[in-house]
């Protein structure tokens, strides 16, 4: 039977796997976000549009080049978690 310290661990190492995996995104549109903003602040334009498409586009094009690893990173996740199944149950 799974003990509570073994549910704490899965979900540390799950938190970890979801933190890991999310970064790259979350750091292209963070600093694609910034760069625009100063260029708002500098141009004085305050369209929301101008934020919004090339954060998207950005964001795309970074799962693009990190969906591979990212996909790898969560299957990796996975497949452990699959194959200790029986210690959890058992």
């Amino acid at each position: 039977m799974i003990t509570e310290g073994q549910v704490l661990d899965i979900a540390k190492e799950m938190l970890f796997v979801i933190i890991k995996v999310s970064a790259p995104l979350l750091l292209v549109s963070l600093v694609i976000g910034l760069i625009i903003s100063i260029f708002q602040t500098v141009t004085s334009i305050q369209e929301q549009t101008l934020t919004f498409v090339p954060k998207i586009i950005c964001v795309f094009l970074a799962m693009m080049l990190f969906g591979s690893w990212m996909l790898n990173s969560l299957t990796a996740f996975m497949t452990e978690l699959w194959s200790n199944f029986s210690l959890y149950v058992g």
